[in-house]
């Protein structure tokens, strides 16, 4: 087949290499035919005994002629024709004896008084026959190369079920083989912006097929976007093996398609809305009848679903284990409650945020969340402190691990400490923007003696008093962070010699709280000797006295210390740490200490030899810190930041040595360096890799050149190399990411 195409285009040569006898005669419609896709040729098998209507008689000779076909009997100028069309008998659909095969020219031309213009057999043929014709096609590729021909031929084929294909001889015999191809995993897809179209879906519903089927599919839509339940229902149709849905911002998407996947997709085990206005209930009503195996259900800023959807999904659904909720106006309390009650064996996590629930949503999660594990609240505005008590006081959560609060006024120190008594095998708490005070956070760390981590944001009520309280209470704390608490002030305080320390805390993470200062880290690091890994950022009232107290009481050894933004540390601070904790320290990020100089790098370079990430980015720092890196032969750097600093072309030799090792190099806003030369050491570094490495090994490298010239801003990055690939990504802006890979899987390079 040449040139078959729709919308008038001509066909070609046609080869007829024999008539197919595939299915009894009732099974079309009269006049009708079948057609088979292959490779390189189309066969038409025309019934051989049809009774034509008179109607159907004309149509037959405006197609044909008049002296080719008539009402009831042929008519051939030679014998040799009439074999063409010889029937056997009512038992026998075709037959075509063994001759040499013909070749048929088309399209056919007729005359002016018929057709208009030139049109094709193939498209004279209404959507009925189509059908008829392409729901006994036998395998996925012969339904991907009618795909192929048209955009009609495409969305037909898209609305055939599965239940409407009739199978043939060769798809019986071609099931084991789609079977195993089932078995080997399915396809994911993922549709964004103006690419989510209907066309696109109807295409990955005809093509999946034959690729193990569609398992994951994701719309992501926007303005525009022209997704509209015509492609939905394609999808259902065609890919039954559907198992996780994400919608996406489409308004133009309504019940109509989603309870068309319900109706289909009975294995679906996962589903997400997301802003889709025109959804409600009755979609989720549908899912919740013919998807028993749905297990995750997520559903934000969809205004038109009410409690009755939530109401069939607690009762149908067994196995739902994770629920999340965000900004819907018509959900409350009926709706959760009947939710978390039908589904207290099961659901393990849930996820409340900007709902108009009240205390009593919270009472009913706290006795029937017998398997909840997560929970997560956030602007729960009409729940009161009684809500939070109740709630911890119900006993139902003993199996909770984990809870994030944020932005609920109800939380008090009375509700708090009652999570900490209801909840014993508690491990992780993030609470944010609260009203807890000292009180409370002593409190719940001694009725909660399982706790691990702790996070804490905005919480400005909370004191000095109350963080070393809590941290001398807590028997298992690992991890606490405190992030802009601005009500910390740094005061001298006097702790007993005969007080316990807190030898289980390894991390600390301090971020942009004014007021902690060096008495506050000089106390810290005598009741918390075991110490790992310390993050002081935006600390601007921290000297180096202060951070010498904390690392100097640390008797684990210090892997990971991060001073960014702390901007009146100095060289002496870094010499300490490298001294004290060369043996062990692995990550070193001074970004933004502006009275950092090279002595702090060569000191670093001189003990560190386990340094892996060093990030002195807007220091003082020249080319000799890079110099002496370069030097460094115990050293084997993989990340380098010198984004902001004083370095200029005379480095590029250094770090040309310096990227036989590296795989990240952050070199953002060096004015002293030219873009041609660092266009020089970027071809310098692939050519020294490809020839040192060769193909038998994996080797990345990661080169950022922004910002070259003063019309640049400045991007706040971190040492590590995923980091700054996600702030180029989230900024917008210009510049180069080289990333290469070779070895045995091939090349793998991009430009973002």
């Amino acid at each position: 087949m040449n040139n078959l195409g729709g919308g008038g285009r001509g066909l070609g040569r046609w080869d007829f290499d024999a008539f197919i006898a595939y299915t009894p005669l009732n099974s079309l419609p009269v006049g009708g035919s079948a057609l088979f896709c292959s490779r390189s040729r189309v066969f038409w098998a025309f019934k051989s005994r049809i009774s034509f209507t008179s109607s159907s008689t004309v149509l037959m000779q405006k197609f044909f002629g008049e002296d080719v076909l008539y009402h009831g009997m042929p008519k051939y100028h030679a014998s040799e024709e009439s074999n063409l069309f010889l029937s056997l008998g009512h038992h026998v659909d075709v037959y075509f004896p063994p001759r040499k095969r013909s070749r048929v020219s088309a399209p056919f031309v007729f005359s002016e008084q018929i057709f208009k213009k030139q049109q094709t057999t193939i498209d004279a043929l209404p959507d009925e026959c189509l059908f008829e014709i392409f729901r006994r096609l036998s395998g996925s590729q012969e339904k991907s190369s009618c795909a192929f021909v048209s955009k009609r031929w495409l969305m037909l084929l898209s609305t055939i079920r599965r239940d409407e294909v009739k199978e043939t001889v060769s798809s019986i015999s071609n099931k084991k083989h789609a079977d195993l191809e089932i078995n080997n995993g399915f396809l994911t897809r993922c549709l964004k912006g103006k690419k989510a179209t209907d066309i696109r879906l109807a295409a990955i519903s005809v093509g999946s097929s034959g690729h193990g089927g569609l398992g994951d599919l994701s719309i992501l839509g926007n303005n525009a976007s022209k997704v509209t339940n015509v492609g939905l229902k394609a999808i259902a149709h065609g890919c039954t093996s559907l198992r996780s849905l994400t919608l996406w911002n489409l308004s133009s998407i309504s019940d109509e398609g989603v309870v068309e996947i319900a109706n289909e997709c009975h294995n679906l085990e996962k589903l997400q809305l997301s802003q889709c206005p025109n959804i409600s209930h009755k979609s989720l009503i549908a899912i919740a009848i013919n998807c028993p195996n749905l297990t995750s259900l997520s559903i934000e800023s969809c205004s038109s679903i009410t409690n009755e959807g939530l109401q069939a999904i607690g009762q149908k659904c067994p196995n739902l284990k994770s629920i999340s909720l965000k900004n819907c106006s018509q959900i409350g309390d009926q709706g959760v409650v009947s939710l978390v009650s039908s589904s207290s064996s099961s659901l393990m996590k849930v996820r409340l945020h900007a709902l108009n629930v009240s205390d009593t949503c919270l009472a009913v999660i706290g006795h029937y969340g017998l398997s909840l594990t997560e929970l997560t609240l956030v602007d729960l505005h009409n729940v009161t402190e009684k809500g939070f008590w109740v709630m911890g006081s119900g006993q139902g959560l003993q199996n909770l691990r984990s809870i994030v609060i944020v932005n609920c006024t109800g939380v008090t120190d009375l509700g708090v400490e009652a999570l900490g008594r209801g909840c014993p095998n508690l491990k992780l708490v993030s609470i944010r923007k609260s009203g807890l005070s000292d009180n409370g956070l002593v409190a719940f760390a001694k009725a909660s003696q399982s706790l691990e981590t702790v996070l804490l944001e905005e919480c400005h009520i909370i004191t000095q008093l109350g963080i070393f309280g809590f941290v001398v209470n807590s028997g298992a704390l690992k991890n606490l962070s405190l992030t802009k608490c601005f009500g910390i002030k740094d005061s001298p305080m006097i702790i007993h010699s005969t007080l316990s320390p807190c030898n289980s805390l390894k991390s600390l993470t301090i971020r942009n709280c004014p007021e902690f200062g060096n008495f506050s880290l000089a106390l810290l690091g005598r009741i918390c000797p075991q110490l790992q890994d310390i993050v002081l950022t935006g600390l601007s009232g921290i000297t180096d006295s202060g951070v010498a107290s904390l690392i100097q009481n640390s008797e684990s050894g210090l892997t990971k210390v991060d001073l960014s933004g702390c901007v009146n540390l100095t060289d002496k601070i870094v010499s300490e740490i490298s001294m004290a904790h060369g043996g062990t320290l692995e990550v070193l990020n001074l970004d933004g200490c502006g009275l950092i100089t090279d002595a702090s790098v060569v000191t670093v370079t001189q003990n560190c030899s386990l340094l892996r990430e060093l990030d002195v980015s807007k220091s003082a720092i020249t080319d000799f810190a890079i110099a002496a890196l370069a030097c460094a032969e115990h050293l084997n750097l993989q990340v380098l930041s010198v984004s902001g600093c004083q370095v200029s072309n005379k480095s590029l030799p250094f770090l040309k040595k310096l990227g036989e090792s590296l795989i990240g190099l952050n070199m953002m806003q060096c004015r002293g360096v030219t873009s041609a030369a660092v266009g020089a050491l970027e071809g310098q570094i692939w050519k020294s890799l490809f020839f040192s490495k060769g193909f038998g090994c994996q080797i990345f490298l990661r080169i950022l050149m922004l910002g070259f010239g003063s019309w640049r801003q400045p991007l706040a990055m971190g040492p590590s190399p995923s980091r700054w690939l996600q702030v180029v990504r989230d900024s917008g802006g210009g510049g180069l990411v080289v990333f290469v890979g070779f070895g045995h899987g091939g090349w793998l390079f991009s430009l973002l």
